[in-house]
């Protein structure tokens, strides 16, 4: 979005004068012709591009008209997350009530960034599980990892954002520039879901089941010593002028927000729009599990993938950018193929892997997991559809390709079910962090999902890995050093 990330100020000028909000539409008013579907069935768009994406959730939030609802694992303070911290304000500053949930671990920003922001009459914040970061010196965290290793590690990796309570994205993004598309040296490819209707209830109670828990503190209460100054009268002023100086926030994107609903409109009357009756969402509790089982366990998520593994006739194909497999997958995929089942999972190379410590343990099983008869790509970092997944504003500025990664967290199961959401093939996600699903039935989604991993499968994108070939050579000897020496790490939290 911006072609300069370092930049966090810009001179006193205002470079809103000619922006303006059109007032003569709202939510309610754009979601009209669709009303009625959405009170007994659900409509699905799958948000393939980190440009759509951002776009979708910087327009539902200029046009909110009672509330935002937001719960991610990383909301960071780049350009991509400055510019939705302003577009939250301003909604805020409309009378929009804002409630936002972020997992401690990951919480990058000044603690007087957070104070500030959480300042605004209409705006809550809380922190889910702290006591390992925000507010913390470093000795406070090696107290926390010490003393209570297993609750340190529970971190909420739930992502949704919910906008009057019928409009949700969900998905694997966090909100970074690199989730998309818009980072200058690394992006990920990912992928998210838009969903209308009905389902949102059920993802409106598990917001509200997360917010009301005793897990998640009210970020005033989680720092110990509070800056001054976060009430002053002007205090959102440079945010607002930072996002709209066209350097930081560029007109063709805006105008592509502006857009937004002919857009919608297109992907109504196209079909693309899908609506259905047979859609599920599903979470895990706050805390995963009852923790009797120590850093095993399980959890809601997890049981119902296992399910569908075990219910699939013919295929199953899988993105996750984090493949550490335990016996019970090696056992499940097993079976699968023993069934007649073909399995394809796409993964992270080491040359496009951002985790060396997840990769170190993937590495280690690799000829495990191919021995049960499934079959592994590794995502190339110079994969040649990285030039269609980058947005295109900054292919325009940049002379050199970024390097991609892949973080989609989705599979689809026999040509006719999808599950798209949060939780990665690891230990981890089946155990410790609590996890988000997506369930659509639908062979029309499938279709589409299926036509990107297709891609992605090919060989310009992927390298197929066998018990014969790794592209581990791939690197330099640095990183695979490094990757090397994480092997001491136990598998039960990477």
């Amino acid at each position: 979005m911006a072609c300069n990330n370092d930049q966090k100020e810009t001179p006193e000028t205002d470079f809103c004068s000619d922006i303006h909000r059109n007032e003569s539409t709202s939510l309610s008013k754009e979601l009209e012709g669709v009303a009625e579907q959405m009170t007994t069935k659900t409509g699905v768009y799958v948000l393939e591009d980190g440009s759509g994406s951002m776009v979708a959730r910087a327009w539902l939030s200029e046009y909110a008209e009672k509330t935002i609802d937001i719960q991610y694992f990383i909301f960071s303070t780049d350009n991509v997350g400055l510019i939705a911290c302003d577009y939250l304000i301003r909604a805020a500053d409309r009378g929009v009530k804002v409630r936002i949930l972020v997992d401690d671990i990951m919480v990058d920003a000044d603690v007087q960034d957070i104070l500030t922001f959480a300042s605004h009459e209409n705006i809550s914040v809380k922190i889910y599980n702290p006591g390992v970061n925000l507010g913390k010196n470093i000795l406070g965290k090696i107290k926390k990892f010490a003393t209570d290793f297993r609750d340190a590690n529970q971190r909420m990796h739930n992502k949704t954002f919910i906008v009057d309570g019928k409009v949700v994205i969900t998905g694997g993004r966090n909100i970074a520039d690199e989730y998309f598309d818009y980072d200058h040296e690394y992006n990920f490819r990912d992928r998210d879901i838009l969903l209308l209707g009905k389902v949102s209830k059920t993802i409106n109670t598990s917001f509200d089941q997360f917010w009301n828990s005793t897990l998640s503190k009210d970020v005033t209460t989680v720092v110990d010593d509070a800056p001054e100054n976060t009430t002053e009268e002007n205090r959102f002023n440079k945010l607002h002028e930072y996002a709209c100086n066209p350097e930081n926030f560029w007109p063709q994107v805006r105008e592509r927000i502006t857009n937004l609903p002919s857009t919608f409109k297109t992907i109504n009357d196209s079909g693309k729009l899908v609506w259905l009756d047979d859609v599920e969402f599903i979470s895990d509790d706050p805390g995963k599990n009852d923790g009797e089982s120590g850093l095993g366990g399980g959890g809601i998520s997890t049981t119902a993938l296992i399910d569908l593994v075990k219910n699939a006739k013919s295929s199953i194909e899988i993105q996750t950018p984090y493949l550490i497999t335990t016996a019970l997958s090696h056992n499940l995929f097993k079976d699968a193929v023993e069934r007649g089942v073909k399995i394809r999972i796409l993964t992270n190379s080491l040359a496009s892997t951002d985790n060396v410590e997840a990769f170190s343990s993937y590495q280690s099983d690799r000829k495990k997991l191919l021995k049960t008869g499934v079959r592994i790509f590794e995502f190339r970092p110079d994969a040649v559809e990285r030039t269609k997944i980058m947005t295109g504003e900054l292919q325009e500025k940049l002379d050199y390709k970024p390097i991609f990664g892949l973080h989609a967290k989705s599979m689809v199961i026999d040509n006719k079910i999808t599950v798209i959401g949060t939780f990665n093939v690891d230990p981890r996600s089946a155990n410790l962090n609590t996890e988000c699903i997506v369930i659509v039935n639908s062979e029309q989604i499938s279709k589409g999902v299926l036509e990107g991993m297709e891609i992605e499968f090919k060989p310009e994108n992927s390298w197929e890995t066998t018990l014969d070939f790794n592209p581990d050579s791939k690197v330099d000897n640095y990183k695979r050093l490094k990757t090397w020496t994480r092997k001491i790490l136990p598998k039960s939290i990477l």
